[in-house]
């Protein structure tokens, strides 16, 4: 199996280590420079590429996926700050013919996290004491506020069938790999559920095992999918 690293930073990086570590050779590197007007995404490089890993910049997300997609190559996206145009990128899956995952975050963890916080707001929806907020901390560097993983999170609370106003805050300081909290406070009593990321290792480790499952399919899926099941 050969892979492309479609943004080549620190998580690009780490990606390389964890496909490395697992019999995956990482053929292709891209980043700002040898792909600032995606120049880098040829059909002759991108020839013997089984999965593109996409941990780009959110400027760039879409069309990378456009232009991947249209050479035949399988994805898995885990840029955020894009996702207004989700409906847009499964018509290119789909129209292309190609398989894709995408999650705001790879960690398992985190994948689980969101489906406990969507079982709490189904809980909690019919007690209208309880008002609910979400926020996140990330490293000085994170170019997008609030997180995709915080969106997600307030998105299965929703789907969950909370349907009251939920706060949502994020601070941007230091070296922080990922913080995040959903809670729920009443007169009575306060909820707090939270998901603390020790280092972005599990992340990059994720986005691969994601790559290897998506080899040889088509069609859109989130990690959380291939983790649990619908």
């Amino acid at each position: 199996m050969k892979i492309a690293i479609v943004g080549y930073g620190k998580m690009g990086r780490m990606i390389e280590a964890a496909a490395v570590a697992r019999g995956i050779e990482v053929a292709l590197k891209l980043d700002e420079f040898n792909n600032a007007d995606f120049d880098g995404i040829t059909k002759e490089r991108f020839q013997e590429i089984d999965v593109a890993i996409d941990f780009s910049v959110p400027s760039a997300a879409v069309e990378n996926i456009e232009r991947i997609a249209a050479l035949g190559v399988n994805l898995v996206v885990g840029t955020t700050g894009w996702q207004g145009q989700m409906a847009h990128v499964k018509s290119v899956v789909a129209e292309c013919g190609v398989g894709m995952v995408w999650s705001p975050n790879y960690s398992v963890g985190v994948n689980a996290f969101f489906r406990i916080v969507k079982e709490a707001a189904k809980l909690l929806e019919t007690e209208p004491s309880y008002e609910a907020w979400a926020w996140e901390i990330h490293h000085s560097a994170k170019k997008d506020a609030p997180s995709g993983t915080l969106l997600k999170l307030v998105e299965e609370m929703k789907n969950g069938g909370y349907s009251r106003r939920i706060d949502e805050a994020s601070n941007r300081a230091g070296s922080i790999a990922g913080t995040h909290e959903i809670g729920f406070d009443s007169p009575a009593d306060t909820i707090t559920l939270r998901h603390t990321a020790r280092s972005r290792e599990g992340f990059a480790l994720g986005a691969v095992k994601a790559a290897e499952w998506i080899h040889g399919k088509t069609g859109f899926y989130e990690f959380g999918d291939i983790l649990f099941g619908k």
